[in-house]
């Protein structure tokens, strides 16, 4: 059945369900709500000069440093953990001109390497992710061996100046008839992604700027062009030396969490007192320490709570950032650790230092102090050891633990038959204003809509084998309908498409993006009465699926 977004009826709302409210909405955001797909659109059509000159914004930790009174304004721009980065780059100047990779001489050498772009390590890969410096340097390639691509890099380099030269344009794509390739020139650096997937170009340039965005993490945007102003052929790698494991985690994490592809937030689901009492903790811990930004407790990819400075907020991608930190790294959960993070959403200038580490042994809730105070680890050491003292009294541990814990006590053949919608697959649901997500769990497949499958010749009736569906399928079959719900040429709002395999409807309103599967055989109006209950039943629980109050310090 072809996407329309006119024969569908809108669903109405119910008088229990303010009009001037979606579900999850709220008067202030813990989050910065910005249209994510709008940003990589405009990222797409800016201009060559835009593309290549990255210029930093207004240093935010500057202001905040001024706001309390801090003196030394410049010192977190430059500094690294114990001043590691900034060392480790003046102990390698004096080598820096013969940091370029070395490349084996002849024709055996030159037909190694084209046998290399054919093995199965590079060819059998559904997408690859390529980053280089401008002059051509390798930094990093999803698959293989960076040292054996020179040769590639050279060639995406010499393609990228070849139409910068000749068009004064910026190369943007590839296609051929089962793969594209999508370019990103991000100041100093190329980023290519070659994908045989169903992602579209907005998706790539997407996960191809958390990439770009996950480096200057690392060092931030200023070390980044200061970099390659004074050295244009610097080898990257030896400052990114163990970031190589981030990038894999984050370009992993993007194919399977919705949270990517929608540009919001997913929040743990809590009971309304046990998410107040988690803030309440966190804000009397904290209120004195004057330097601190942001607490944020996490658990298992999703957001637990969020105290801020006042004025100040996060991007998704910026959480997003964190989130990938935290899972990538194995030692947060053996001891305190205190670590530089630039969040190039707040601030792409300079780094927070964060005191990071498991609120306690027997709870996966990892909690991060963010301040733009270089030495304040032990004052944050103690209000994290107040803050878990108060979560243990107040059995708020516990109540993380069975959240986290919920998706095995679901029922196996029908996960959503207890918000009383059965027909319903799986959902995805996305409140516009505060950036926050809330999806159904992964589920099962075994369902009753071919009856056929379940019996056998002579009508014995067959066991089917119960086949699971994670989020990232889910998040496959949806992206052709969010590329059509964010299309900038031709929008649409509301898409029902049925297939052998299942229904999706996807529905955009100005307060919230919603996806929905069903079984193949929903009729069109049968849908609209589940998506109908659907809402009404996120707007009761809103409490408990969403984070409704902003708190600050």
């Amino acid at each position: 059945m072809a996407s329309t977004s006119k024969d569908i009826p809108i669903p109405t709302k119910q008088q229990n369900v303010p009009d001037d409210l979606e579900p999850g909405a709220c008067t202030e955001s813990i989050l910065n709500p910005t249209d994510s797909f709008e940003e990589f659109a405009s990222e797409m059509s800016s201009s060559l000069e835009e593309r290549i000159s990255l210029i930093a914004k207004s240093s935010t930790i500057s202001e905040i440093q001024s706001e309390i009174g801090e003196s030394s304004k410049g010192e977190l721009r430059e500094t690294k953990s114990s001043d590691n980065l900034q060392s480790k780059d003046e102990s390698m100047s004096a080598s820096a001109s013969n940091s370029n990779i070395t490349e084996q001489n002849g024709d055996d050498a030159e037909c190694e390497r084209d046998d290399y772009l054919h093995s199965p390590e590079l060819v059998n890969k559904e997408k690859h992710v390529f980053i280089l410096s401008t002059a051509g340097k390798p930094i990093y390639s999803r698959y293989g061996n960076e040292d054996k691509l020179a040769g590639l890099c050279g060639v995406i380099q010499a393609l990228v100046s070849v139409v910068e030269e000749q068009n004064q344009d910026i190369l943007r794509s590839i296609s051929t008839k089962d793969c594209k390739a999508i370019f990103l020139v991000k100041g100093p650096l190329i980023l290519v992604a070659v994908s045989k997937s169903n992602e579209n170009e907005t998706q790539l340039v997407l996960q191809l700027t958390y990439a770009f965005n996950q480096i200057v993490s690392v060092l931030t945007l200023t070390q980044l062009n200061r970099i390659f102003e004074q050295r244009r052929n610097y080898d990257l790698r030896r400052l990114l030396s163990g970031a190589e494991r981030l990038i894999d985690h984050l370009l992993i994490f993007m194919e399977k969490d919705p949270a990517f592809l929608l540009g919001a937030v997913r929040c743990l689901p809590l009971p309304e007192k046990a998410r107040e009492n988690i803030t309440n903790a966190i804000t009397s811990a904290c209120n004195k320490i004057r330097d601190l930004v942001f607490a944020i407790l996490i658990a298992g990819n999703q957001l637990i709570t969020l105290v801020r400075m006042k004025k100040y907020t996060l991007h998704p991608s910026d959480i997003h950032l964190l989130f990938n930190l935290v899972r990538s790294s194995e030692s947060f959960k053996t001891a305190e650790s205190w670590t530089p993070i630039c969040l190039p959403k707040f601030d792409a200038t300079g780094f927070l230092h964060g005191h990071v580490s498991y609120i306690s042994e027997d709870c996966q809730a990892c909690l991060l102090l963010l301040t733009v105070q270089r030495d304040a680890f032990f004052p944050l050491s103690q209000a994290k050891h107040t803050i878990a003292e108060k979560l243990r009294r107040s059995n708020c541990l516990v109540a993380i633990n069975d959240a986290l814990n919920r998706n095995k006590e679901l029922p196996t053949t029908n996960p959503l038959k207890h918000i009383g919608i059965p027909e319903i697959r799986h959902f995805m649901y996305k409140c516009k204003s505060t950036a926050q997500l809330f999806t159904s769990d992964p589920i099962s497949l075994d369902r009753l809509q071919d009856y056929r499958l379940r019996h056998k010749e002579g009508g014995d009736i067959m066991v089917k084998k119960i086949e699971k569906l994670s989020d990232m399928d889910y998040v496959r079959n949806y992206r052709r309908f969010c590329s059509q719900i964010h299309c900038s040429s031709t929008p649409a709002k509301l898409i029902f498409r049925s297939n052998s395999d299942d229904t999706v409807l996807a529905w955009v309103t100005n307060g919230f993006e919603l996806y929905v599967t069903f079984d193949p055989l929903m009729e069109k109006d049968q849908a609209i009465r589940a998506v109908d209950r659907l809402l009404h039943w996120i707007k009761r629980e809103e409490e408990r699926i969403f984070i409704m109050h902003a708190p600050t310090f």
